[in-house]
């Protein structure tokens, strides 16, 4: 990971974080962005992900009802005799 000082005078910061920005896009790469020596953010490309695709995990449940079906009688009242 590459880092971006925030030492610098306030007049460059926006050649700095346009350059960096660049080459965060062509290139996919990351940067600490540091002020006065010390961490301060990672700037991480944006990792898209497919919201077509099922969840790996979550794929794998199974549900044997019907969740929309209305509660009975008996089932409301369940949580009324605590």
């Amino acid at each position: 990971m590459k880092t971006l000082r925030i030492n610098e005078p306030v007049s460059t910061l926006p050649s700095s974080l346009s350059s960096a920005l660049a080459k965060l896009e062509e290139k996919q790469e990351s940067f600490v962005i540091l002020r006065d020596g010390k961490s301060l953010a990672d700037l991480v490309p944006h990792r898209w992900k497919d919201r077509r695709s099922p969840h790996p995990i979550m794929s794998a449940i199974e549900i044997h009802y019907d969740p929309t079906e209305a509660l009975t009688e008996d089932e409301w009242s369940e949580g009324d005799e605590a």
